[in-house]
C-alpha cells in the first residue's frame, strides 16, 4: 500500500511539471522581405533570439510568426504585400553561410547567371527591427508533446507488429526498408 502511494506520488509530481520545460532555447535568424511589386530587397542582420521554442523533433514553433513580424515592418515602409522568409539555426555560422549564399544570388556581382534583373539590396540592422521570440501556451504545448508522443507510440507499434524479415530499416530508404514492390524485386 505504501509503495504504491509512493508511486503515485511520484507520477503526479512528473504530470505537474511544465510541457514545454526545457525547449525554450536561444536560436539564430535572419529574414528576408521581396516584392513582386518591387525590385528592392531586405535583409535583416543575424539575430539571437533567447525565448524561441523548438519542439522535441527540431522545429522551431510557429515558424510563420517571425516572418509575419518581418513583413508588418516592411509594411511600416510602405513595402505592401512583401513575401517574407524566417531562416533559423542553432549554429550561427551554419546560418552567416546561408546568408551569405542568398545575399550573393540577389548582388550585381552574379555574373553566373546572366539575369536582367537587378535588385537593390538593403540591410535592416537590429536597431531597426528586431525579431521578438514566440513560444506556445500551456494548451498547445499539451497538444505539441501529445502528438509527439502519439507519432512515437504508432511508429513503435508498426516495427513491432511487422513481421521479423519485413520490418523497416531506416538507412535503407526511410519507411520501406529499401524493400519495394516493383516488378524488379
Amino acid at each position: 500500500m505504501r509503495l504504491r502511494k509512493l508511486i503515485i506520488a511520484a507520477l503526479a509530481s512528473v504530470a505537474m511539471q511544465p510541457v514545454f520545460a526545457g525547449n525554450i532555447s536561444k536560436v539564430y535568424m535572419y529574414g528576408f522581405g521581396a516584392s513582386f511589386n518591387d525590385s528592392t530587397v531586405y535583409f535583416t542582420d543575424i539575430q539571437e533570439v533567447d525565448s524561441a521554442w523548438v519542439g522535441k523533433q527540431g522545429f522551431l514553433y510557429s515558424r510563420d510568426n517571425y516572418s509575419y513580424q518581418l513583413r508588418d515592418y516592411l509594411e511600416k515602409l510602405h513595402m505592401e504585400h512583401a513575401t517574407c522568409v524566417t531562416t533559423w539555426s542553432k549554429d550561427r555560422k551554419d546560418l552567416e553561410k546561408k546568408l551569405l549564399y542568398m545575399k550573393k544570388k540577389y548582388s550585381f556581382t552574379n555574373t553566373k547567371k546572366k539575369s536582367k534583373f537587378h535588385y537593390l539590396i538593403k540591410d535592416l540592422s537590429i536597431n531597426e527591427f528586431q525579431f521578438k521570440g514566440i513560444y506556445p501556451d500551456d494548451e498547445t504545448a499539451k497538444k505539441i508533446e501529445k502528438n509527439a508522443t502519439e507519432a512515437k507510440k504508432n511508429n513503435k507499434k508498426r516495427e513491432r507488429m511487422a513481421p521479423k524479415g519485413e520490418r523497416p530499416n531506416h538507412r535503407k530508404g526511410g519507411m520501406m526498408g529499401g524493400q519495394g514492390n516493383g516488378p524488379m524485386n
